[in-house]
Parts: C-alpha cells; sequence; structure tokens
C-alpha cells in the first residue's frame, strides 16, 4: 500500500497529497487514528481523507486501514530506499534485502490467483512449452527450462529473437508459450507472441500489468517493481519473476500427481551418483 500511494502521489490532487505524505511519514498513526485527527494532522477536511482513500482504489477509510495494516504486519517497508554513493556496506545489504523482500510480497499481494490458476491448466496441459525471453529475461527463460523438463513436458528456451520468431510460427494448438520481459516492450518479443498466438497456441506472460506484451497474451502474470530497466540491468524484477516460474513449476507439478514421482526419483538418483559421498548428513 505504502508502495502504491507513492507512486500515485502526482496524481493526487494537492489536499489529497496532504494525506498521503501523512500516511507515509506516519503510517502507524494513520492506521490506527479516527478521521477526525487524520484530517486534523494532515490539514483537510474529512471528506478529503475519504477521497484520498477511494484514490488508491479503497472503498473507504476502513478498507484502507485494513490493507494499510496488512502492508505494516509484514515487518518489512514497503517504499523502497535507495542506495547512495555514502552507503556502507551494512546498509547496501539492509536496503537491497528489504527492497528485494517487500516487491515480492507485493507481486504476491497482487499476483490475480485466478490467472495462475488459467497459467497452471495451460501448462498442465501443454503437449509443449517454449519459453522466451530476450537479455536479462533469456536467463530466466533458460531457468524455466531447467525446472520444467523435469515434469516430463518436452520443452526449451529461446532468447534469440529470430529462433524464437520461427519456432512460434511452427507451435499448434495445445502447444504453450510462456514470454518473459520486465518492461513488455520488445518488439521482437511481442511478435513472437502474435506468431504463437496466430498458431493456435496458448501464450502466458510474465511481465509489467498496462504493457503491450500484457495485451497480448491469453493469461498474464503482473510483476511490477520499481526498477527501471532503461537505467541498469533488473536486479530485483529477476528475483520476483524467478520465483513467478517457481509457482508455475510446482503447480503443475502438483497436477501431475502422483505419476511424477517415479520420473522425479530416476532424476535424484542421477545427481546422488554424481556427487561425492560421506557427506550426506553434514
Amino acid at each position: 500500500m505504502l508502495e502504491k500511494i507513492k507512486s500515485l502521489l502526482h496524481e493526487l490532487s494537492k489536499s489529497e497529497r496532504k494525506v498521503a505524505e501523512l500516511v507515509l511519514a506516519q503510517p502507524n498513526f494513520v492506521a490506527h487514528a479516527p478521521i477526525a485527527q487524520i484530517a486534523d494532522m494532515a490539514g483537510v477536511s474529512q471528506p478529503t481523507v475519504i477521497r484520498f482513500c477511494r484514490s488508491v482504489d479503497c472503498t473507504g477509510l476502513q478498507d484502507f486501514k485494513l490493507r494499510l495494516t496488512r502492508s505494516l504486519v509484514s515487518g518489512v517497508p514497503y517504499v523502497h530506499s535507495a542506495v547512495d554513493s555514502s552507503d556502507t556496506a551494512h546498509d547496501l545489504a539492509a536496503k537491497l534485502f528489504d527492497n528485494t523482500i517487500s516487491s515480492l510480497m507485493r507481486t504476491r499481494n497482487e499476483l490475480n490467483p485466478d490467472a495462475i490458476e488459467q497459467a497452471i491448466d495451460a501448462l498442465a496441459a501443454a503437449k509443449k512449452i517454449e519459453f522466451y525471453g530476450l537479455g536479462n529475461s533469456g536467463i530466466i527463460a533458460q531457468d524455466a527450462q531447467h525446472k520444467f523438463f523435469r515434469l516430463g513436458v518436452p520443452c526449451i528456451s529461446y532468447s534469440d529473437p529470430h529462433i524464437h520468431g520461427m519456432s512460434a510460427a511452427l507451435l499448434k494448438p495445445g502447444d504453450a508459450v510462456v514470454a518473459i520481459s520486465n518492461s513488455g516492450r520488445t518488439i521482437d518479443l511481442i511478435r513472437s507472441v502474435e506468431l504463437a498466438r496466430d498458431a493456435g497456441a496458448q501464450v502466458i506472460g510474465i511481465t509489467h500489468s498496462n504493457s503491450p506484451l500484457a495485451k497480448r497474451c491469453n493469461v498474464t502474470l503482473y510483476a511490477d517493481t520499481p526498477e527501471d530497466p532503461d537505467l541498469y540491468s533488473p536486479m530485483i524484477t529477476r528475483i520476483v519473476h524467478l520465483v513467478i516460474i517457481d509457482i508455475l513449476a510446482v503447480g503443475v507439478a502438483l497436477r501431475r500427481g502422483p505419476a511424477l514421482i517415479d520420473e522425479l526419483e530416476k532424476v535424484k538418483r542421477n545427481l546422488k551418483e554424481r556427487r561425492v559421498r560421506g557427506y550426506e548428513d553434514k
């Protein structure tokens, strides 16, 4: 909630912004104070407090307080802290851990459970799964292939735009594509998704909401993180995307049920044979 308020500051009216600044500065006070005290502390009228709550997509003050409290009880700061050249190693570690954890919490709270269900259904029923991503997202696509090939479904990852463009055109109904992009604005990836859909494949997107890619997928899992990929390579977003891939992989594994256990046991035995013995209990 605090991250959302911070991102909406420039869209609020002057009086609503006063309430927003009070919430950001004293969230615990606002979470427990009556409306009269909140209005007095912010220097606005009580109706303005209600208008502010609705501006951040809450039905009223009680709904806003409930969501705010949920954010606070996690013990994780929801407003991201920018690193500074004067930060010590301890400061850097604290900020990066807090920023990553808060993004994971935010994504968890905002993920649409129906979309997750639809994505798992599509992947569990797929005859073949292809993972597309470019640059940093290409590494996520490779990790996805590493997780999914053990589930008994033919799968492959492509990070070359020419290759996944050609492969997308050859897909068939019953196949599935997972397209991964932080910005959701990469032209080559969007084109491959369009080709995959034209071929009859189901396309699951892991990307930023309201992006061009999000609008072209059958199912989209939103990962909105406060990183600007135009300035530097996304770090937090990568971890968020990896967790979403884990959710899909575990979901598909559970759908496969007992039939998958024997296959996973074979993989486990193969790995065990390749490890140095005598360290199992250490």
